[in-house]
């Protein structure tokens, strides 16, 4: 139960048995083991209470030799304890407190059941019924599946600046860092906001952070990275590592004023979460359709939830709000970029399918067609049509329009030979100068 004292104020800093309870074993009955080993721990000087919370509960933080006595729990160096929060239980610490009901709630340790240690019975006595395992509490955090990480897997009051002077005037100080990469999450920065002060002054320390992300340092082969990869392992994604934020209203504002609030930090922080637009329709792109896909190399994943929602539904819920996305979400799905270069790429894939599949099927059509041409006989031409005489209605003796060049049509139409011998035989004689001139009359009988 010491340990257990020593590794939660190790990383809180600053809390109450209840919350060491809740944290690191809430399959106790109670809290009172743990209010026993803060008491054993203060008379040892590792530990002090300076203050009680909101709610009458007594806070217990690390003195200096206790700080050394978590590091050596934990298993971390001394020198990445930080500090001992000493003085800040004096004001109920309200903030501290809601960072550690959100690493609480995030975590959600399993309810392992416990055991009494059996007492000696006399001799000649019946020997004792077996005590049935401690029933898992009913608000879900018994279930392992919903919780991320253990205690070890987080920091707090985390100042994240480069190694130059210029980037530690941009410096920032983050309330928790959660790493789990057991659950094939990146980094995750987590703020946590009790809806105290202005929307504005929330939403300038997003500005720090892209500072910060952008910076670059030397790596030990001589090349430039970014300067958060000196302590934390590569996202994975694209982008920044993400930063979580927790809204805690409590009784101070209502739902309206903190929906108005998460917009207007939403508003405020666009440049730094959306991404830059590049037009590319692509392969095999009909004309004038557009297509394209967002850069995210220099956007930082801003997610939103609230302390109600992870205490209900936990970190595995759907109870992330990615600015951007526009839709509740679990946590995997809210880190992935939909509208990224891997699914335009993607869509450009099928594109280039479809597009090689018409290519193939109009060469399909075309071999078709030419084996058909090859394989089958020539049509016959049509007779030509022949000229049938006006006058008895046998054919003419040639295709109309034959001698038209030579011979001019009589005034009685086409005729057959015997017709035409029959008729007035000037008709088809050579015309004169006068009937060229003055045309040519027809004889009265």
């Amino acid at each position: 139960m010491r340990a257990h004292v020593l590794a939660a104020l190790g990383v809180l800093k600053l809390a109450t048995a209840d919350q060491m309870h809740r944290l690191m074993a809430p399959g106790h009955k109670d809290n009172k083991g743990f209010r026993n080993a803060a008491l054993d721990l203060a008379r040892h000087g590792l530990v002090v209470s300076e203050g009680s919370s909101r709610d009458g509960h007594k806070i217990w933080s690390l003195t200096p030799v206790g700080l050394d006595a978590a590091a050596e729990v934990l298993g971390r160096p001394v020198g990445e304890m930080g500090g001992t929060a000493r003085g800040a239980a004096r004001s109920g610490a309200p903030h501290a407190m809601a960072v550690n009901e959100t690493v609480i709630a995030m975590t959600r340790t399993p309810a392992a059941a416990t055991r009494p240690v059996p007492r000696q019975q006399p001799p000649g006595a019946p020997p004792a019924a077996p005590a049935a395992d401690t029933p898992a509490p009913q608000d879900g955090s018994g279930d392992e599946s919903q919780g991320l990480g253990w205690i070890g897997s987080w920091t707090t009051e985390v100042p994240l600046s480069a190694s130059s002077a210029k980037s530690n005037r941009a410096g920032v100080r983050v309330d928790a860092v959660l790493q789990a990469p057991e659950a094939e999450l990146p980094v995750l920065f987590v703020e946590v906001d009790n809806c105290t002060e202005p929307a504005d002054i929330l939403a300038a320390k997003f500005e720090k952070y892209i500072r910060y992300f952008r910076a670059r340092i030397k790596s030990s082969l001589g090349t430039e990275m970014p300067a958060w990869r000196a302590h934390y392992r590569p996202s994975g994604r694209d982008g920044h590592p993400p930063v979580l934020i927790v809204f805690n209203p409590g009784t101070r504002i209502g739902e309206q004023a903190l929906k108005n609030r998460v917009n207007t930090v939403m508003d405020l922080t666009r440049t730094v979460w959306s991404g830059d637009w590049h037009l590319d329709s692509g392969y095999g792109a009909p004309a004038g359709e557009r297509d394209g896909y967002y850069d995210y190399d220099d956007a930082i994943p801003l997610l939103f939830t609230t302390l109600g929602r992870l205490k209900a539904e936990g970190p595995r819920g759907l109870v992330w709000w990615r600015c951007g996305h526009g839709r509740w979400e679990t946590l995997p799905d809210a880190l992935d970029n939909p509208a990224d270069h891997r699914a335009w790429q993607a869509r450009d894939t099928a594109r280039r399918a479809r597009y090689d599949e018409q290519l193939a099927q109009r060469e399909r059509e075309r071999a078709a067609e030419e084996e058909r041409w090859a394989t089958k006989p020539p049509e016959p031409e049509p007779a030509p049509e022949v000229a049938s005489c006006e006058r008895c209605g046998l054919p003419t003796s040639g295709t109309r329009g034959q001698d038209d060049a030579l011979v001019a049509a009589p005034e009685e139409g086409w005729l057959c030979p015997a017709c035409r011998t029959a008729a007035d035989v000037d008709v088809y004689q050579h015309p004169t100068l006068r009937q060229t001139l003055f045309g040519s009359r027809r004889r009265g009988k």
